[in-house]
Order: structure tokens, then C-alpha cells, then sequence
């Protein structure tokens, strides 16, 4: 079934608690990921039996799993919360892949734990499928991210504004260790748990780094990477938080992830994110001050603390030059130049102006930049005329190429998940798993059966708010 090689219930046991998930009423799989299933190990004819449902939805825990909830505290929104952890997730346990790689099988909307502040640790329908679709599409698109393994419907009911369906994700990752995890035990002066824990992430995550230093190194690094990765696709987090930031560098609790349709640097989709602290164009400053944040958690592990504040100090200042490396890479392959350097940010960047002052479509700006229908996007034709005999001087022989793997011909735009969500909702499961079949070949041309994926909302489709469904 599956074979569980565990290694965090080794870590000291208050940096977690034991806990099973709540029984469900009636799981029934919705969506299972055979191809992820595989390099995991596990059978994927299972995975269609009733048996798989069972385990999945938290009714029935199997041989090896050590079922608990972690403890993390964390920055939410720049307020420090001195506790949270997995508040609606059970860690089922660890498996270590065909690739060798190591992962967590989490249930999340698993039922209550002890870190659930009074919620009913239960998930509804909507949000499952919508970090289905995002991470999945997330992975096909090259980005570090969790996965989605499963999506159970449980037969009950959750509360929230009104009445909806439950469910139950599988979500898969590399660790579910966020700076937080870091930040609990500085807070609460204990060094034993917080020493274990860096040793455990540089064994697990990084080890070829060198001590401490090495392991915030490699974190810095990790981080330039992919949130330059996000801004290449137009992607808001919306949730961005110290506990929502994973030591591992992937993409870590989607809530109300969105992408842009409309090109602008102060896009907020969050319901939650009222002063845009988290918008589009703020992600690559927030992801520097939560890595300050882990720094200081590292602080109390070195021997000398006053040159340690002073020596992590430049370490976390050389993130604005790594990510600035990395968005001048990403931006670079999706204009079609092979060997993109400081000097193209100026090209790039007199682009995104355009497409900012134009309300250009990010996603099919890009799509369609080597084809002439690229000049629809621009109510400015001139200027977007002038900057194309820029452009075709810079760009590389093979441009069309390297931009063909670079830009993704489609995305899980807003409104077409909250139309696969209401047809959920209503009993068809049919409309997601077209969507999925679309969104995971996101370099693929889209034959006329699919061709309407691409398309930006009409103004009755804009979606102009997401949501955590907590």
C-alpha cells in the first residue's frame, strides 16, 4: 500500500503532537494523481479502490503511518502569533520516492488538533480543489511546490458562510518545515529542539551545506529562486506569511493564490489582504523580510551571537541581487533571450510598463509575443511597435523556442476554477478534470476543444477576491 520510511517523529516529541485524523462519514475519491502515485511508490490501481478512499479521507490509518499534527508559530500579516501549527492537517507520515527523494503525505481538512484555536479542522470542497488545480498546474509549469496526491469528498457537511461539501486533500511535499517550525522554539529559548530541527533540514534538505550558515544560505538562495519563478507566471501567493514560507522552497499553502489576468504590480486577490501587503509586486521584499525573520531564529544556535547578527545580516542583504539574477533569467527565457543578463532588465522591464499602462493579459502577452497577434494586447500600438525593434536586436536565433518553454500557453485562471468549484459543488465532477487535463500540459498548443481556456474573463467573469475557505 504504502511503504512509510518516517524520520520527524524521531525529532524531540514537543516539536509535535500524536493525532489521528476524524473519521468521515462517507469518503468517496474524487481525483487521484496516478503519474505523482507512481514516483511515490504507491500502486496507482490503489488508489481507485475503496480501500484508498478509506485511508485518505483519515478513516482508516495504515501500517507504518505515524499520524501527528506540527507545531509552528509564525508572522501572520507582520503580527507575531507566538503558536499556531497544523490546525485542519494530519502529517500521515514520510516515503521515500523511485527518485530517492524523500516527501510527506499530509491529510489536510483531516479534522480538529490541538493547534485548531477553535475551527473544526475541516476543509470544504472549494479550496481542495483549487490547490488541486494550482499545484498541479504549478508543477507541470517547473515550480518547486507541493502536490496534490488525492481529493476525497467525506459526505458531510461544513459549515461556513453557508452550508458545503466536505473534502479531504492529500497534499504532498519535501517537508512541511516552515520558518515558523524555526521561530517556535527560538521563541520559547529551547536550542535542543531548534538545533534538532536544523540538523534534520540540512540531512534532509541541504546536505551539502556547510553548518548553519550554510543551511540559511541555501534557504536564501532557494527562496530567490522561486519567487522569481512566481513573478515569471503572475503568480500571487496572497498568503505570505512566516508559517506559510517552506524551509524546502516549495510553493506551501495556495489558499487564495491567484493569477493575474490584467497586468498590474498591485494586484491583491485576497480577501484577507486588505492593506496589499501581499500584492504581486510586494512578494520578492516580503519573501527578504521572512528570511530575516528565520535568520534571527537562527541566531541563538551560534556560538559568537553579536557576529552572528552581523555576518547573517549580509547573508539575508545578498537576497535582492539573487533574485534580481533569477527574474532577469525567468524574464529572459520568456522574451528569448539565451543568455540573459543585468543589461535586459531594462528591455523587460520597459515591457511590463507597457503592459501595465495597456491592461495587457500577462499570460497571453507572452504566449503570443513571437506571433503577430501579440500587438492585441496593447491599446498603444505604437509604443509596442517601438519596443519589438528593440526587442528583435536582443533576441537570441532560436528566440521562439526558448520562449516556447518558457511561457505557458494557459494557467487555472480565477473564473474557470470557481466554475469547476460551483459544477463540483453541484455534482459534477467532469469540468475539473478537463480543466486538470488542460492546465497540467501548460506548454502545449491548445487545439479548438481547449482554445477557450486561454481566454481573460469577460467582466461578468472577473473574479476580484479570493479565499482560505478556513
Amino acid at each position: 500500500m504504502i511503504a512509510f520510511d518516517n524520520s520527524f517523529t524521531r525529532l524531540p516529541a514537543r516539536m509535535f503532537t500524536p493525532q489521528n485524523p476524524t473519521p468521515v462519514r462517507a469518503p468517496q475519491m474524487l481525483a487521484h494523481n496516478d503519474a505523482l502515485a507512481k514516483m511515490l511508490g504507491i500502486d496507482p490501481d490503489w488508489l481507485s479502490t475503496a480501500e484508498a478512499a478509506q485511508v485518505l479521507a483519515g478513516n482508516v490509518v495504515p501500517d507504518g503511518a505515524a499520524p501527528l499534527a506540527q507545531l509552528y508559530a509564525g508572522h501572520q500579516f507582520g503580527n507575531w502569533n507566538p503558536q499556531l501549527g497544523d490546525g485542519r492537517a494530519i502529517l500521515l507520515g514520510e516515503v521515500v520516492g523511485a527518485d530517492g527523494v524523500r516527501r510527506d503525505i499530509q491529510l489536510k481538512g483531516s479534522g480538529p488538533t490541538p493547534y485548531s484555536r477553535s475551527g473544526d479542522g475541516r476543509a470544504w470542497l472549494g479550496p481542495v480543489l483549487r490547490e488541486y488545480l494550482v499545484s498541479e498546474a504549478m508543477a507541470a509549469m517547473g515550480v518547486p511546490t507541493t502536490r496534490a496526491l488525492a481529493a476525497v469528498a467525506t459526505g458531510e457537511v461544513v459549515q461556513r458562510e453557508t452550508r458545503l461539501p466536505g473534502a479531504v486533500l492529500t497534499r504532498i511535499a519535501q517537508s512541511h518545515i516552515r520558518v515558523g517550525s524555526f521561530q517556535v522554539h527560538a521563541a520559547r529559548q529551547d536550542q535542543e529542539a531548534l538545533q534538532a530541527l536544523a540538523d534534520h533540514v540540512i540531512a534532509r534538505h541541504y546536505p551539502d551545506a556547510d553548518g548553519i550558515t550554510g543551511l540559511l544560505d541555501a534557504v536564501v538562495a532557494s527562496q530567490a529562486r522561486l519567487i522569481a519563478a512566481w513573478m515569471g507566471l503572475g503568480f500571487i501567493h496572497g498568503v505570505m506569511n512566516t508559517d506559510n514560507m517552506a524551509i524546502s522552497g516549495e510553493t506551501i499553502d495556495y489558499g487564495p493564490c491567484a493569477f493575474m489576468d490584467v497586468y498590474d504590480p498591485q494586484q491583491v486577490f485576497s480577501s484577507i489582504d486588505r492593506m496589499g501587503r501581499y500584492a504581486y509586486a510586494n512578494q520578492p521584499g516580503i519573501a527578504l523580510w521572512n528570511l530575516a525573520q528565520f535568520a534571527t531564529a537562527l541566531i541563538p544556535l551560534m556560538p559568537d551571537q553579536d557576529a552572528a547578527i552581523e555576518d547573517f545580516t549580509q547573508r539575508i542583504n545578498r537576497f535582492p541581487d539573487l533574485y534580481q539574477a533569477e527574474w532577469v533569467k525567468v524574464f529572459g527565457a520568456k522574451v528569448g533571450i539565451s543568455d540573459p543578463v543585468s543589461a535586459n532588465a531594462d528591455l523587460i522591464q520597459r515591457l511590463l510598463t507597457l503592459m501595465a499602462q495597456d491592461g495587457a493579459d500577462f499570460t497571453n502577452t507572452f504566449a503570443t509575443l513571437a506571433t503577430p497577434q501579440a500587438q492585441d494586447q496593447f491599446t498603444d500600438r505604437a509604443a509596442f511597435a517601438a519596443w519589438s525593434q528593440d526587442w528583435e536586436r536582443r533576441r537570441a536565433p532560436d528566440y521562439a523556442t526558448i520562449m516556447a518553454g518558457a511561457n505557458p500557453q494557459v494557467i487555472p485562471r480565477n473564473h474557470r476554477v470557481e466554475d469547476v468549484i460551483a459544477a463540483a459543488v453541484a455534482g459534477d465532477m467532469a469540468p475539473f478534470h478537463r480543466l486538470l487535463g488542460v492546465v497540467t500540459e501548460p506548454f502545449a498548443a491548445l487545439d479548438t476543444d481547449r482554445r477557450h481556456y486561454a481566454l481573460p474573463p469577460t467582466s461578468a467573469e472577473i473574479v476580484t477576491a479570493t479565499f482560505c475557505g478556513t
